[in-house]
């Protein structure tokens, strides 16, 4: 009996349970749509001028200049595109979640007197100000009011992480302005050694402190994180503040990267650590000193073989169309036909094309272990073997010259200036193959 009674409450229960959520889902999609707007004529394309006070007391201006952003108050500066986006677009699209009090007699409950956070703005001729208190109980929403208007309602809190913005964070933040798409040099300076990377076309080359391909990959990334890495704080804003360099480490940089574009050029001095993680730095364009992540520091810090092709060879089996192998006076020529490989020298004839395709692969999958400009004994001058592979319809070419010294193996690629070394079992594994061909 007393389990039928349980099922039976529980039955209730359930039943009235379920003709909430029911009324619930019929009468949200309506209450959605008939919200109210808490600024209901404006656009945010049309508001010109914001000015935030942050619950931390920062009280910042910003106003639009043309299609960008400036800081006016406390100081001048370009503005955060980002952040002053977020602002405008969150005010324009900004609902009342409810009415708490039409004629509150006491605002300070609501940590409405003085509010906590304010967004005074200029759209259309109109000035505007909404002003922001303490979080609800339930944390989901945030007491309001407009400053001309007595009533308290709620709009939703996780909007305080979009107001809630201290000068700093409504400032640009870019380190180092550089056009990615057009920088074609950059030379890095750390201690007592400088390197030099020029594009040449659509690749990049170590220039100095000797010549060499560079990773494309590398180069670009140095240029993107100069323009993507933002500063972490500002440890002086002008020419007064930041007159002594030496004690940010400023007046002998531990790194220096200058970036060209054409005959425009950029600068960014890298000075000594200003606490976990972070080092100081600053534009050489600018008074201004600021902190920046140490990884960026530690980047340009690498050595110039960190920014050296490992790949032996640009070509790949697939866009290979002819190759040339020498081996003890030997010289063995093939050219693609097709599907199929044939020989042309030192004979005309058919290839053993899974031969020709394996030596190819032993190849192109080989890679620089490291590189030695010291090294005088590398069996260079002796070679094992000269490869010669022409690619992408004949119209590039890769030259690389294999030696070896006792257990050592040593290749050096034609324009570049030191060798690379090379497992040695790999020089072996390409041994094999092209002899497998003969």
């Amino acid at each position: 009996m007393r389990g039928l009674r349980s099922f039976l409450v529980l039955l209730v229960v359930a039943a009235a349970l379920g003709g909430y959520v029911y009324y619930d889902s019929r009468q949200r999609p309506d209450d959605q749509k008939h919200q109210e707007k808490v600024f209901a004529d404006v656009q945010s394309d049309k508001i010109e001028q914001v000015t935030v006070k942050a619950a931390a007391g920062d009280k910042t201006t910003a106003q639009k200049q043309g299609s960008a952003w400036q800081l006016t108050q406390p100081s001048a500066a370009p503005g955060d595109e980002t952040e002053l986006a977020g602002i405008t677009s969150s005010l324009a699209s900004l609902e009342v979640q409810r009415v708490i009090d039409e004629q509150p007699s006491d605002l300070k409950q609501y940590g409405l007197d003085p509010a906590r956070i304010e967004v005074a703005f200029k759209a259309g001729g109109k000035d505007h100000t909404l002003q922001l208190g303490q979080k609800t109980p339930t944390g989901a929403d945030m007491y309001a009011r407009l400053s001309d208007r007595p009533r308290v309602f709620l709009v939703s809190s996780y909007l305080e992480a979009t107001f809630n913005k201290t000068t700093f964070d409504l400032r640009d933040k870019t380190i180092l302005k550089v056009d990615r798409e057009k920088v074609d040099r950059v030379e890095v300076q750390s201690g007592d050694r400088t390197i030099t990377f020029s594009k040449q076309g659509a690749d990049w080359r170590i220039t100095a402190p000797f010549e060499a391909r560079a990773d494309f990959g590398a180069i670009e990334g140095i240029v993107g994180r100069l323009n993507s890495t933002p500063m972490k704080s500002i440890a002086a804003a002008d020419a007064a503040a930041a007159k002594d360099l030496a004690q940010y480490g400023l007046d002998k940089p531990a790194a220096t990267v200058h970036v060209g574009a054409g005959s425009s050029q950029a600068g960014l001095a890298i000075g000594k650590t200003a606490g976990e993680g972070v080092v100081y730095a600053r534009d050489l364009s600018r008074p201004l000193v600021f902190t920046v992540e140490s990884a960026l520091a530690d980047e340009l810090k690498k050595p110039a073989d960190d920014y050296r092709v490992k790949d032996l060879f640009d070509a790949r089996s697939f866009n290979t169309t002819r190759l040339e192998v020498t081996r003890q006076g030997q010289t063995l020529a093939f050219e693609r036909d097709k599907d199929a490989w044939k020989q042309v020298t030192p004979t005309a004839k058919a290839a053993d094309t899974a031969k020709v395709e394996a030596l190819l692969t032993a190849l192109t999958n080989a890679r620089a272990t490291g590189f030695d400009p010291k090294a005088t004994a590398t069996g260079l001058d002796t070679p094992e073997l000269v490869v010669t592979v022409k690619f992408e319809e004949g119209r590039k070419q890769d030259k690389v010259t294999f030696g070896k010294k006792g257990a050592d193996a040593y290749a050096r690629r034609e324009g570049d200036a030191t060798p690379a070394k090379v497992d040695a079992a790999t020089l072996d594994g390409i041994i094999k193959a092209f002899d497998a061909l003969k």
